[in-house]
């Protein structure tokens, strides 16, 4: 049986001198009819201002802004209709550029750092925009695409200067030469090219890494190029002929995803899927230094601008700030996350869970403050639920694993094994005596929620279980499946009941109402089951972007909430049969939303990392 190690941790927003209680980041810039936002989104980048004081992060949520000397969120810029994958501070500090990507928002933002507004909407991409940078001299913009192009904007007006083409495959990193004649782009095609800003004009091609190129920089006297690659080698280039130096000895044992001159050009630092950070000698190729916390791959470092201090952020949630002496990391910013798979509200409504990528987080509602990390997971989880006595949360996971977590002390009590594939649904019976899971292996199992035995393995859905729900009641066990029907189970003695079949795709979710008549189904459709009848309307049709649907019923019945795959949260009024409202604010799909007890909360949990709070009206 797999070991679990369980380490309950408290979120480290500020370390040292800074104040973590200047603002509270959970109401910053909220969508209308949001009251709070629990956990800031998954970081896809960061930049720091020419003069060290302001740092931007790209998450999932937006662009946070954080004051580097008291160490808070000063803002959260939000327009991007999809993730942000870029961001660049023009040279005088004033201006923040943003690249977006997925849900169709391929474009580039421009932002007032002082007015914390946007201030242009530049759309030409047609792909996700992955890198931009400005010029020393503050006059362009170049940014670069999975649309392999890479293109040149005006600052002051823009508009489009000129697009380059050349790259056979996605452009991943651009960069300025110091005197703004040259823009260097590293491509997916394995390639580093060269271009003449002023004339567009090809100048040269780099040839040597023999996997994707992730990133380049210019040293700061222009004459030598450091590029990183998937190859895991990092690479010196003699910007007049071409040539390369030799890989860096000891270098990374995974891909390499950024590398970063210093300010003073004599060391550089990189960065990748090892985990682990390291100092260069830029003359001597030797490593200075490594710098090692981060417990998930590391994506992006950027150095402070007296060269003191290094930024990096990781896949592990965190954003780091090192000591460039000493290799201390000085500060921690935590509250960041990856797909929140799964919410679950505490039978008494004052504790909210969440299940993230490998952990599930526990919440006060009250305060929104974050009070457990439950940990221990190597899969991702997909599902959480409490029991009726408020004291354990079950959790389901990739590794076909279900545990059972104490509530207060946040101590593991029991691990579940018989599935043979991932977890897809775990429920508690309304009496708290029973667990159900499904799984891709296309069963259902009944355990005994105390003692962990299992209790019966059902067996008729031919593919993988997506979804169970008992009825109001306990005696009915519900389930959805990815081969298109929903069939009923006697809860006690695992007889199989009748079957529900109208989907003609995967069945992502099905709630009962409170009064246990009417069953919904979501998949690329919503459906109201009559229980009795067992006849069906159809409420959301197959337009709905991306096909999936999260369903849920508040406690009285009379609001029916709808997930969707287009990342917005749909309310229906069950008495009057009417579409009621649309809750715009996630930048990726819904994967989860639960009612809170007393049915003026809506919780929704989505892949962009972050959870929302709703009123309900």
């Amino acid at each position: 049986m797999k070991t679990i190690f369980i380490i309950i941790l408290s979120f480290l927003f500020v370390l040292f001198s800074w104040d973590a209680s200047a603002q509270d980041y959970t109401n910053l810039n909220l969508p209308e009819g949001a009251k709070a936002r629990l956990g800031k989104g998954f970081i896809e980048a960061l930049a720091y201002s020419p003069d060290g004081k302001t740092l931007a992060l790209a998450s999932g949520a937006g662009i946070w802004l954080y004051d580097m000397q008291a160490g808070t969120e000063i803002a959260l810029l939000r327009g991007h209709t999809g993730v942000i994958r870029a961001v660049a501070f023009s040279p005088d500090g004033a201006t923040l550029a943003s690249g977006g990507g997925y849900s169709n928002d391929y474009t580039i933002r421009l932002w007032s750092i002082s007015r914390k507004k946007q201030e242009a909407v530049l759309s030409k991409h047609t792909s996700n925009v992955r890198s931009l940078a400005f010029s020393p001299d503050g006059q362009t913009l170049a940014s670069a695409s999975d649309d392999e192009t890479v293109r040149l904007w005006h600052t002051t007006n823009g508009q489009l200067k000129r697009t380059l083409s050349g790259h056979a495959n996605a452009v991943h990193s651009v960069a300025f030469s110091p005197d703004s004649k040259t823009l260097t782009s590293g491509s997916s095609d394995q390639t580093i090219r060269l271009w003449d800003v002023d004339t567009g004009e090809h100048k040269d091609t780099f040839l040597g890494h023999t996997n994707r190129v992730s990133s380049v920089a210019f040293s700061p006297d222009g004459k030598t190029l450091a590029s990183g690659s998937d190859d895991m080698r990092i690479r010196l280039w003699d910007i007049e002929t071409g040539r390369y130096e030799p890989t860096f000895a000891g270098g990374h044992a995974g891909e390499v995803g950024a590398v970063v001159f210093s300010p003073d050009g004599r060391i550089l630092a990189s960065c990748g899927g090892d985990k682990r950070i390291r100092l260069w000698d830029v003359h001597t190729g030797q490593r200075k230094q490594t710098f090692l916390g981060h417990t998930d791959k590391v994506y992006s470092v950027a150095f402070s601008s007296d060269g003191k201090t290094l930024v990096s952020a990781s896949w592990d949630g965190t954003i780091r700030l090192w000591d460039i002496d000493t290799g201390q990391h000085k500060v921690i910013l935590s509250g960041y996350s990856q797909s929140v798979s799964s919410l679950a509200f505490s039978p008494n409504g004052k504790t909210l869970a969440s299940g993230c990528y490998d952990a599930i987080w526990l919440w006060d509602v009250d305060t929104r403050q974050h009070k457990l990390t439950l940990e221990g997971y190597d899969g991702g989880i997909t599902s959480v639920a409490y029991s009726s006595d408020n004291r354990t949360v079950a959790s389901g996971s990739w590794d076909g694993m279900i545990q059972l977590w104490d509530t207060d002390t946040g101590k593991h009590k029991l691990t579940l094994e018989g599935h043979t594939d991932d977890i897809r649904s775990v429920t508690f019976s309304p009496d708290g005596w029973t667990l159900a899971s499904g799984s891709n292996d296309g069963t259902i199992r009944l355990w005994h929620a105390n003692t962990g035995k299992q209790i019966q393995t059902l067996l008729e859905h031919e593919k993988a279980v997506y979804s169970v729900a008992f009825s109001p009641d306990g005696r009915t066990l519900a389930s959805g499946s990815s081969d298109g029907t929903i069939r009923f189970w006697h809860a006690v003695t695992g007889g199989y009941k009748p079957t529900l079949s109208e989907h003609t795709d995967i069945v992502h979710s099905i709630a009962y109402a409170p009064d246990g008549k009417t069953l919904a189904s979501g998949g690329s459709g919503v459906q109201l089951w009559d229980i009795k009848t067992r006849q069906h309307k159809e409420i959301f049709g197959q337009d709905i972007e991306l096909m999936m649907h999260i369903v849920a019923y508040s406690p009285k019945g009379d609001i029916f909430a709808i997930g969707s795959g287009d990342g917005k949260v749909h309310l229906w009024d069950t008495k009057r049969g009417l579409y009621k409202q649309r809750l715009e604010g996630h930048t990726l799909p819904v994967r989860s939303i639960v009612f809170s007890p007393d049915g003026r909360t809506l919780a929704s949990g989505s892949d962009d990392g972050t959870i929302l709070l709703w009123d309900v009206p």
